[in-house]
């Protein structure tokens, strides 16, 4: 495996873990504010991210890579309105997908395909993850100002499940 998608590969697995730390701490805001549907939505992102983590730690073991753990950052974001953390939200899934996106082309210019053919899942799930940041955003500010929106947005938040990544390694 060329070293330097090794490395960045390796380097994502903490990055992913912090995603995880970031989502349950907007989780923790709006279990604060009385919102379980915000929270169960940010939970399972936080479960979302770990899996994520966890795909690449197998990846980079399958490819007889050495993993190394490194400290998990504490989050740094404080938020005042229910929008903040959604915002928030986003912004750091464009982040996560400049990542992504930066491990991909170390791979492509290594000509590393099966790294490629690994992260073309996670290419899909990115744009997804955008997505999904973007229509809560919208149905927020749609909906958020009147009491009874808020409480039917929270009820359908308050559905999601997880489901578990089915990504062959």
């Amino acid at each position: 495996m060329n070293e330097k998608v090794s490395a960045l590969l390796n380097d994502q697995i903490n990055k992913e873990f912090y995603s995880a730390y970031l989502y349950l701490d907007m989780a923790n805001f709006y279990t604060q504010k009385g919102l379980d549907g915000f929270a169960n939505w940010f939970e399972i992102q936080a479960r979302e991210e770990q899996d994520h983590a966890m795909l690449m730690y197998r990846y980079l073991q399958n490819n007889g890579e050495k993993v190394t753990l490194e400290a998990v950052a504490k989050p740094d974001k404080t938020f005042q309105t229910l929008t903040d953390p959604l915002k928030a939200g986003l912004e750091h899934e464009r982040y996560v997908t400049s990542l992504i996106n930066r491990i991909y082309e170390a791979a492509q210019e290594a000509k590393d395909f099966r790294a490629t053919q690994f992260l073309d899942w996670f290419i899909k799930e990115q744009g997804e993850e955008e997505k999904n940041s973007m229509d809560l955003i919208t149905k927020m500010e749609l909906f958020g100002d009147d009491a009874r929106s808020l409480y039917m947005l929270n009820s359908e938040l308050a559905g999601r499940v997880y489901s578990a990544p089915s990504l062959v390694l």
